[in-house]
């Protein structure tokens, strides 16, 4: 497997947890040394208008080495995402909590995916599936 992937949605957050930029920032700024995660960028985080008027809101990153953990928030709707893809394990009830800690939702659904099933982590293991799949389509061909 390449990693876990947390997706989780929020429901019934305070408005103004939602609404912080700079809380958000700095939550995005200490996430991956909670998870023990490398990060290699500032989290980068902005403020959204649609259309309508109440589907604006703050949405961050922050890039890490193992792959990236996103925040989407809509105030009005006191609703909010967490998105984190890890090419290595972490644990999954700490980032969740962590995520809880500072948004305070009355509930949520949360989601883990393993990602890359197949995903070569060596050259080795890499050559033996395509090795498996030459050595298939011959027979096949035959």
């Amino acid at each position: 497997m390449f990693g876990p992937h947390l997706i989780l949605e929020a429901y019934g957050c305070p408005k103004d947890k939602l609404a912080d930029m700079n809380s958000i920032s700095k939550m995005l700024d200490a996430y991956p040394p909670q998870l023990e995660m490398t990060k290699i960028m500032p989290p980068y985080v902005f403020t959204y208008h649609g259309t309508v008027e109440d589907d604006w809101g703050v949405s961050g990153v922050v890039l890490i080495a193992e792959s990236h953990i996103s925040i989407h928030t809509f105030p009005d709707k006191g609703f909010a995402t967490l998105d984190i893809f890890s090419c290595k394990d972490f644990e999954i009830e700490k980032a969740i909590q962590f995520f809880c800690d500072h948004f305070q939702p009355e509930s949520f659904d949360k989601e883990v995916f393993m990602r890359g099933r197949e995903f070569p982590k060596s050259a080795g293991r890499a050559r033996a599936i395509v090795e498996g799949e030459r050595a298939r389509l011959s027979a096949v061909a035959s």
